[in-house]
């Protein structure tokens, strides 16, 4: 599975970086490395909605307060 967090200016000032920090955590308790591929990029395009994020190229909108909810629908239930 790949996970990838939109890391561009926009994304970036909606809290990206704890997203992803977020992401790395939850996926390491979740022992979840050897399946979850991690990664950036810049602009995906939706900058009004959100901090961006794709799963497997099915997009999501996620924020520092729904990133937990947000693993445990989308990556941790399809792992």
């Amino acid at each position: 599975m790949k996970v990838t967090v939109c890391i561009g200016s926009s994304c970036h000032i909606k809290g990206s970086r704890q997203v992803v920090e977020s992401l790395q955590y939850l996926i390491e308790q979740s022992r979840l490395e050897d399946k979850v591929e991690l990664g950036g990029t810049f602009c995906m395009g939706r900058c009004q909605q959100g901090v961006c994020v794709t799963v497997d190229g099915e997009f999501h909108s996620v924020t520092p307060d729904t990133v937990k909810e947000f693993f445990e629908k989308e990556v941790r239930a399809r792992a």
